[in-house]
């Protein structure tokens, strides 16, 4: 009997292996668009359309800005591809990952190094890198839980710890069409990259 089929054929024409992903097979694109279709918080958001996961990820690059002013361009990109395996593996809430086990784990972390050594990092962001970038993403998740998912001050501040810009409370977000939130994802990678 064959082994089953772990590999997902991309819009562009790419076959992506997700045991073993080559960063040959990754395309922007492709991720862009994947990711403004998965919805944050598994659809669970006030709004006319889903919050997804594009939209977050560009939050999540203007927090580590925030936070990071002078980071490199290169660091500022691994902020903006943080959740990319999520285009193909999408978005799971934390207690589902934690049902789920070290396998998720295991491949989202080769679908990042992919992911990475596409497009120039390094397969392992430095770790003072990541726990920034982990920062502003908690930030993000804080505005997202207040602002369209319904949870209380005190219950997002327990869960993923105060803001760390002074700013993100005041925002406010409207979650977007999918074809927006592509372009404004795609726009900020052609900044960060160069292209």
């Amino acid at each position: 009997m064959p082994p089953p089929r772990a590999w997902q054929r991309m819009l562009s024409g790419r076959r992506l292996d997700l045991l073993d992903p080559s960063p040959l097979d990754i395309e922007i694109e492709d991720i862009a668009h994947g990711l403004s279709f998965v919805a944050r918080w598994n659809g669970q958001t006030f709004g006319d359309f889903p919050y997804s996961v594009a939209e977050h990820s560009v939050l999540v690059l203007d927090i580590f800005q925030c936070l990071r002013p002078k980071a490199p361009p290169r660091w500022q990109l691994a902020a903006l591809l943080h959740d990319a395996p999520e285009y193909v593996i999408g978005d799971m809430i934390s207690p589902v990952k934690a049902a789920v086990g070290p396998g998720y784990r295991a491949m989202d972390d080769r679908l990042t190094a992919a992911i990475h050594l596409r497009f120039g990092l390094p397969a392992t962001i430095p770790a003072a890198t990541k726990r920034q970038i982990k920062q502003a993403d908690r930030s993000s998740a804080w505005l997202e839980a207040t602002g369209l998912a319904g949870f209380s001050t005190t219950e997002a501040d327990r869960l993923f710890g105060k803001p760390v810009c002074a700013d993100i409370p005041k925002r406010k977000l409207c979650p977007r069409p999918p074809k927006e939130v592509k372009a404004v994802f795609l726009d900020r990678f052609a900044e960060l990259s160069g292209r």
